[in-house]
């Protein structure tokens, strides 16, 4: 076998990868960077940006709809907007990408990567070593749920994520297992591109981690957009139809069915760590890797072997696995030269954040913008919620209908947390999120005057509301 010698080996080339490779090159080191499939990873072409180039369409035309005097009696291009999403992901063309990685300094290698011992990697024939770390960065994979006659069905009849985001045909009626974050945003999207959309949810309302305003909203906007919503619902068994012109695919449940042309599986995900090879090290592979707040994977003896994103099971959002990257990055470089790695919370080599402002949006329509905690707990933590109601809001669309929670430590008079509910509500998030990481009084974001007429507004009604 050939072997290579590089300071670090990573292994998964998403974002989160490309990110702690980069802020390793950038301390001094070499790297390698290994990944079987395309560089980039899920959320360049089959997650985040696909997924959101199908959804804003739709959302804008919604949005339109919300305002008199603008022609809006056209629909959707279906044709238009698969173009558009392709433009974003390259149709799957990875080579910039590559090019960008070798332009940063980084040895691109494609392989399925195997950890076969201490600081070392394998890639094919190839064995790596690793002189500092072996970062671990390969993201997550579908989590199948165990539903009768699941696996006897022919492929092309059921999507995963990755189909829902890369399909170029508007099925007539799609199919929906799961109510959470995938599922609502792609049951919408593809209703929004004329599908016959039902979703099969277990809970009462999509979004169950989110508080139950939030699920009602999302609720309505899915049935405003044509979904059928099938709420405290379990697939007891699926099949293919007999005797149909073209594939279907039957869903029993609660003794009655729901046939369509496709299935989607959005019941979750899991840590992609099965292949890995993680036995060598005294890991179970598939399961979560678990890390201390320096991104240093716990039960390994070394201090080698690291990882970052959804492989950690911590928070699985690309932009917190980037966050974790970095820190990451820079945590190897400095233990490389020598230096000192940092271990206090908010330090620039630990993942605080992890732990109270993990932010996140759901592109729906309306929007779910939430960061750190949704729910008090207890004492010395007070809910605050109030519609969202301001000039702003009025301006922005006649009927705008939205909500937000703030979570109070009434102790320190700081946010915990913030959820948002409505149209446009995600660029209000990072206010929140600054505010929380801050631990900014609220009597100072009394200070903070929001613009006129913005829905931003609402912060001032917010701390009205609390009795500043």
């Amino acid at each position: 076998m050939a072997q290579h010698a590089y300071d670090v080996v990573v292994i998964g080339a998403g974002p989160v990868g490309e990110n702690a490779a980069a802020r390793a090159v950038g301390g001094g080191l070499t790297v390698a960077l290994v990944d079987h499939e395309r560089f980039g990873g899920e959320c360049s072409y089959w997650a985040c940006i696909p997924s959101k180039a199908l959804l804003r369409p739709g959302n804008l035309l919604a949005a339109v709809r919300r305002m008199p005097g603008v022609d809006h009696d056209g629909g959707l291009d279906p044709a238009a907007v698969f173009a558009r999403r392709d433009a974003f992901t390259n149709g799957g063309d990875d080579s910039a990408q590559v090019d960008w990685v070798r332009s940063a300094g980084i040895e691109p290698v494609r392989g399925h990567a195997r950890i076969t011992g201490e600081r070392e990697v394998t890639v094919g024939g190839d064995v790596f070593h690793a002189r500092q770390a072996v970062i671990v960065c390969t993201g997550s994979v579908v989590r199948m749920p165990s539903v009768a006659g699941l696996e006897q069905l022919p492929g092309e009849l059921v999507w995963t994520s990755r189909d829902a985001t890369t399909a170029s045909a508007v099925p007539k009626r799609l199919a929906v297992l799961g109510g959470g974050v995938v599922g609502t945003e792609m049951a919408q999207a593809w209703a929004q591109l004329g599908a016959e959309v039902h979703l099969l949810m277990t809970g009462p309302r999509p979004l169950p981690a989110y508080p139950e305003f939030a699920g009602d909203a999302v609720a309505d906007g899915l049935r405003s957009a044509g979904v059928r919503l099938y709420p405290d619902t379990t697939a007891e068994q699926v099949s293919e139809v007999d005797g149909a012109d073209v594939g279907a695919v039957r869903i029993a449940h609660k003794g009655d069915v729901v046939d369509a042309d496709r299935l989607l599986i959005a019941t979750g995900r899991k840590p992609a760590t099965a292949e890995l090879g993680l036995d060598a090290v005294g890991l179970e592979p598939g399961d979560p890797m678990p890390v201390d707040d320096n991104g240093l994977v716990s039960g390994v003896d070394g201090g080698w072997l690291y990882a970052a994103g959804d492989v950690t099971g911590r928070a699985p959002l690309t932009h917190q696995g980037k966050y974790q990257a970095r820190i990451v990055g820079d945590v190897v470089a400095a233990a490389a030269r020598g230096d000192t790695v940092y271990r206090s919370p908010w330090s620039s080599h630990t993942t605080t954040a992890d732990h109270h402002a993990v932010p996140q949006v759901v592109f729906t329509d309306p929007e779910v913008a939430s960061v750190g905690v949704r729910e008090p707990a207890g004492a010395g933590q007070r809910a605050v919620e109030l519609d969202i109601a301001v000039a702003g809001s009025a301006l922005q669309a006649d009927d705008y209908a939205g909500r937000l929670r703030a979570i109070v430590d009434t102790r320190r008079d700081v946010l915990l947390g913030m959820t948002f509910v409505g149209p446009d509500t995600a660029e209000l998030l990072h206010g929140a999120t600054i505010a929380i990481v801050g631990e900014v009084p609220l009597h100072r974001l009394w200070h903070a005057v929001p613009a006129f007429p913005t829905i931003s507004e609402v912060w001032l009604r917010l701390l009205e509301e609390y009795g500043l």
